[in-house]
């Protein structure tokens, strides 16, 4: 029998702000759907999402904290672990 992976999200206010974030999103996980929607992008993805300060970094061109997606973040689903270079959203089994 094959295992179920849950699904993890993370939404985002749609702003030049997060573009570079979603981006980011998209590159470190293939598997992940990115879905647009009026003020807001849902990116789901199956078991796990990982955001690298380091993509976003090189999308940006600059530093960037990665406490600074707090502003931007509407919700998230999945258990998070967090360091200063990445954020994984995933569920424990």
């Amino acid at each position: 029998m094959s295992e179920i992976q849950s699904t993890v999200f993370m939404a985002l206010q749609t702003n030049d702000d997060t573009r570079p974030i979603i981006e980011a999103l998209e590159r470190d996980n293939p598997t992940a759907v990115v879905n647009y929607l009026p003020a807001m992008v849902k990116i789901d993805a199956p078991g796990r999402l990982v955001l690298k300060r380091s993509t976003v970094e090189e999308i940006m061109g600059m530093a960037w904290d990665l406490q600074s997606i707090n502003i931007n973040l509407i919700s998230l689903s999945g258990n998070v672990e967090e360091t200063d270079d990445e954020m994984i959203l995933h569920w424990n089994r």
